[in-house]
């Protein structure tokens, strides 16, 4: 949504961790015909996916968004916490209503990634998803050890007949910022990225992959969720260790994603293994 510009500007250097209302506003309405939304813009909250779990309670319809500038009780998987400095990243959830079976609702994670990437892709970030939950940049960490660096992550969390989708993202962090090596953002990327731009990418990416998989009963097959999916999943392919929920552990090669969005690896002894949650590591 950027326009070349020639020869000496003299409005201001556009500041990236500051909200611009009237711009995200104005990339909205070209983005389309408001048929989602509202979107909310706060510049401080505990936690956007609780906004919007709040909100559903109300009766907030499908495409409501709560954004904010700052998040001091942002949650990832596993109750672990997103933090970032004020007005330095995204931090969203999207309301949506599925009208497809319960049973593969486990797919509109890997179906809001696919999302985040593609936007990210229009910002001129190559992002990449790390099975299950994962915006990572492919590569080591900044400190050298294995990677890949991770971006952003995405929440998902049910409400009754609806599912909050949360989304965090580092943009403007500097490496001082950073919370750990292995974390990254599309500053650091060398990409300058618009902030408002990028949440209504996000948004319009969303809509149109969740609605054509819904179109398609939910069917990630028949949809081309699976295919897509696997093609922008850096995972597959690797040497990975699984940490499954109850602490057991399991090495091999992440051979493919099955049609229920799990992770299938591929053992030394040549015996598979179904992975439907836990934490994934690199190897290198």
């Amino acid at each position: 949504m950027s326009s070349p510009v020639s020869g000496q500007s003299d409005s201001p250097a556009r500041d990236p961790r500051h909200w611009d209302d009237v711009a995200l506003q104005r990339a909205l309405d070209r983005a389309g015909d408001g048929s989602w939304g509202p979107v909310a813009v706060l510049p401080s909250t505990g936690s956007t996916n609780a906004d919007a779990m709040d909100q559903v309670r109300e009766g907030a319809p499908e495409g409501f968004t709560v954004v904010a500038d700052e998040q001091t009780q942002g949650r990832g998987r596993l109750d672990r916490t997103w933090a970032s400095p004020y007005g330095a990243g995204i931090a969203m959830s999207v309301v949506l209503r599925p009208l497809v079976p319960d049973a593969v609702w486990g797919w509109i994670p890997l179906i809001a990634g696919i999302a985040v990437v593609d936007a990210l892709a229009e910002q001129g970030v190559a992002a990449a998803l790390k099975w299950p939950n994962d915006v990572v940049i492919d590569g080591d960490a900044r400190d050298g050890s294995a990677g890949p660096r991770k971006l952003g992550g995405l929440l998902v969390e049910r409400v009754g007949p609806a599912v909050v989708v949360g989304i965090g993202l580092n943009v403007d962090l500097t490496a001082d910022e950073l919370p750990v090596a292995r974390a990254t953002s599309t500053r650091l990327e060398g990409a300058d990225v618009s902030r408002e731009a990028l949440v209504v990418d996000v948004l319009d990416h969303l809509r149109r992959r969740y609605l054509h998989w819904q179109l398609a009963s939910g069917d990630a097959r028949r949809s081309g969720t699976v295919e897509a999916y696997a093609e922008r999943c850096v995972t597959l392919g690797r040497g990975v260790r699984a940490l499954l929920p109850g602490g057991a552990v399991v090495e091999g090669e992440a051979s493919t994603v099955d049609d229920d969005g799990r992770l299938v690896l591929r053992l030394a002894d040549g015996s598979t293994r179904v992975v439907s949650a836990g934490d994934v590591e690199h190897l290198r």
